[in-house]
Parts: C-alpha cells; structure tokens; sequence
C-alpha cells in the first residue's frame, strides 16, 4: 500500500464525516419543524436516535414524527455503519503502510555497505547529508525525533527513527559495513557516547564528530574520533579571513567541490591514474598536457600532506593526489580515467 491509498481513505473520511454533520442537521431540523420542540430538545432526540442507545423521549411523537424517526434511524445505521467501516480501515491501513514503508527502508539500509552514518539531523547533520547527495555517497540518517525523520525521510534520505547511543541501532544502520560515521549531535556528551559505542562496533571505520567545546575536542579524540570539527570556530575563522585577506578567502570559496559539473578540486588514489606495481612520478603521468589539471597536493600512504609537489614526486601505491582545475578540465581527467564523481 502507497500514501496514495492512505489520501483515498482521507477523502472518504471526509465523506463520511459531511454524511454524519448533515444527518444530524436533517434529524435535530426535522423534530424542530415536526413536534414544535426546543432546539436542545431536537438535538437531543436526534443523537439518541442516531446511536441508539435507547433512552427515554424528551418530546411527545405523533405519527408523522414517528415515521421520520423510522426512516432517521435506518439513515443512521447506514451512514453510522459506513463512518465507523472507514475509520477503522484508515486506522489499520495506516498502520500497515508504516510498517511496510519502515521494512522496504530497512531493506534498502540492509543492502548498502561502505556507506556513510549521520548520527543527527539538525543543521550540521542536514549540511553533511546536502554534500553527500551531491557526490552520490550512500548514507543513512539517525534522528530520535520522528516529527524531523516523517519531515525529511525520502528515498534519497533513508531514515533510522531511534537513539544514536543505542548499539543495537548503530547494527540497525550498518555500522559494522559502514565506511563512515559522522556524529552531528547538539550534545557533546550524546557525541563522545556514540564515538565510544561505534569505535567499539566498527574499529576500521572513520569517526567525524561535532563539538561544541573546545575542552571535548581531546576527549572525543582519545574516544575514537578521527576527526572533530568545532563549527562556531570554524565559522569565526573564517569571517576574521575575510578581514585580514578578504580576497584569498573568497576565492578559496569560489572553488567548488558540490555536483558533477561545478568540480574545480579533485581527489583521486593514485590506483586510478595508473598500474602501481610499477611507480611512477607526477611528470611520468602528464595531467597538465592530457586534461589541464594540475597537481596541487599529494597525500602519502601514511596519511602526510605535500602542498604543491614537485614534478619528480613519486605516486606510491595507497596514496592520493589532489588536483585542480576548471569544471570541464576535471570532467575531462575523470571521464579519461573512468573515475566517477562522487
């Protein structure tokens, strides 16, 4: 069953709602104008009548009232039968298509691996997923709140509605397969917890977590976390950048990293670009002739950067290589290299 379904029974709510309204209308109307009595009088036969609870008449009935009361209770057993068949069905319907919609998630969830793990969906959390839908990365969201999780929940945002803390939902996630586990909580203690919990779990997995104060940045490190970002510092930084070199930063900012054709900065393992089993330099590869790009960074296997190598730097084998160019320059390096954009 579909959401399409659950509007159809919502529509015949609605009915059947007008139905009961307007047989309640014609019945406390009808008394009024049959027996002359009070209003409170008409309602109050009109809702005994209509329910059938059988108790004592406020009015006196003549024929012709009695006749409509005859055909007032048969209309009611009808549009009363009718009113409480829809609900009933919506209440079950309901109720079927969540647990159907939460198994074929769970399902999607079940099949994914190397996936990433954004525990928190408030404005970091939500940031961090923006970013991963435009590099096509797989995630899976953990939200306590199931108001934001029915909000946000779509095909290309699975959901897990529970608590972050909880190791039987990390499992519930895939954090056993998971490549990545982003922890964007508001709490830091909520934040040091899952970090705990998910080294324990996955002890390959990479671990990014927010704080919120600078004193749990080394907790959160000696917990397992290969990564802790402060964004009130982050974003403080960089307004002072703006002032002391306003026009470095904004460039900095115009180089796009978001979609498939707004790349200037790729990273690439250096397995892509060529056969390691015999290594080779970054002059041997000649990005600078065969797409544009240059090489502005490489990344060695132990994980140390080099800002802007030199020619004769040699690409050993699990390491990375960073370069930039226009949009078209890195379309053109990924499509030589059949590398796709994440």
């Amino acid at each position: 069953m579909s959401n399409p379904l659950l509007k159809v029974f919502r529509s015949k709510i609605n009915t059947a709602v007008i139905l009961l309204i307007t047989l309640l209308g014609i019945g406390v109307v009808g008394y009024k104008t049959l027996s002359n009595a009070s209003w409170i009088d008409a309602v109050y036969m009109t809702v005994i009548t209509i329910t059938t609870v059988g108790f004592e008449e406020a009015i006196i009935l003549d024929d012709e009232s009695k006749v409509f009361t005859i055909f007032l209770i048969l209309a009611s057993v009808v549009i009363v039968g009718y009113a409480i068949k829809v609900i009933t069905e919506y209440i079950i319907t309901k109720n079927d298509v969540e647990e159907l919609k939460q198994k074929k998630m769970q399902k999607k969830i079940d099949a994914m691996s190397n996936h990433i793990i954004i525990c928190g969906y408030g404005r970091n959390g939500r940031q961090a997923a923006k970013k991963l839908l435009a590099h096509n990365r797989p995630f899976v969201v953990i939200e306590n709140d199931k108001e934001v999780a029915d909000k946000y929940q779509s095909e290309l945002v699975p959901f897990i509605v529970g608590n972050a803390n909880e190791d039987e939902v990390l499992l519930q996630a895939g954090l056993d397969r998971a490549n990545c586990l982003i922890s964007a909580l508001p709490n830091d203690s909520d934040n040091l917890f899952v970090v705990l919990s998910a080294r324990q779990i996955n002890k390959r997995i990479r671990i990014i977590s927010r704080a919120s104060q600078e004193t749990t940045y080394s907790k959160l490190k000696l917990a397992g976390a290969n990564n802790v970002i402060l964004p009130d510092m982050i974003g403080g930084d960089h307004m002072a950048s703006l002032v002391v070199v306003p026009d470095l930063v904004e460039f900095i900012d115009n180089l796009s990293i978001v979609g498939k054709t707004s790349i200037n900065i790729e990273e690439i393992e250096v397995e892509k670009l060529y056969d390691t089993s015999h290594v080779k330099t970054i002059a041997n590869l000649n990005l600078r002739s065969k797409t544009g790009c240059n090489v502005i960074g490489y990344k060695t296997p132990e994980g140390d950067y080099v800002v802007n190598p030199g020619a004769d730097q040699m690409l050993e084998p699990n390491s990375k290589v960073i370069v930039l160019g226009r949009p078209e320059q890195i379309q053109k390096l990924n499509s030589l290299y059949n590398i796709e954009v994440e």
